[in-house]
């Protein structure tokens, strides 16, 4: 059995590594269809440690925002990042597809808070640079692959 969990899922939670088993986190909970509440720009993602083999954020990372004061000065997008090594099993695969820059599709939308650029996961949360463990993360990924698509930037790691 595998099992998958879809970030900012939406109505209906995705499945593109064909897991057994599915379930999603969003801001509104659906337990019928699997779906977790959880604001992930302020909350972990609820599953235990090393729970999960892949973790999908499909049209997801570009919400969530780099900088919050809540109350106190957090580096969101970092503790997502964090939160998603910590319910990865060793050796689970990270999935995210995102409209990144140089693309409008990354600007347009006033919701899109935080920009990925085709360095932002090998420098700062790939285990070779890991330069985000200078802002409090918490995980050594290796990027298995990344392309473009369109507009988004697929990554694996």
């Amino acid at each position: 059995m595998t099992i998958s969990l879809d970030l900012g899922c939406g109505l209906n939670p995705k499945n593109p590594f064909s897991a057994t088993e599915v379930y999603g986190v969003d801001v509104r909970e659906d337990a019928a269809a699997h779906i977790y509440k959880a604001d992930l720009v302020v909350d972990p993602i609820p599953f235990p440690d090393d729970a999960l083999e892949f973790v999908t954020a499909i049209d997801f990372l570009e919400h969530i925002p780099r900088l919050i004061y809540a109350p106190h000065r957090r580096n969101a997008f970092v503790e997502v990042m964090s939160e998603v090594w910590r319910v990865l099993k060793p050796g689970g695969h990270f999935y995210s597809c995102t409209p990144a820059y140089p693309h409008s599709a990354a600007f347009c939308d006033p919701t899109h808070v935080n920009i990925i650029t085709e360095e932002t996961f090998p420098n700062y949360f790939d285990e070779v640079r890991n330069w985000a463990v200078i802002y409090g993360f918490k995980g050594k990924f290796q990027i298995l692959s990344q392309e473009w698509r369109g507009p988004h930037l697929n990554t694996i790691m």
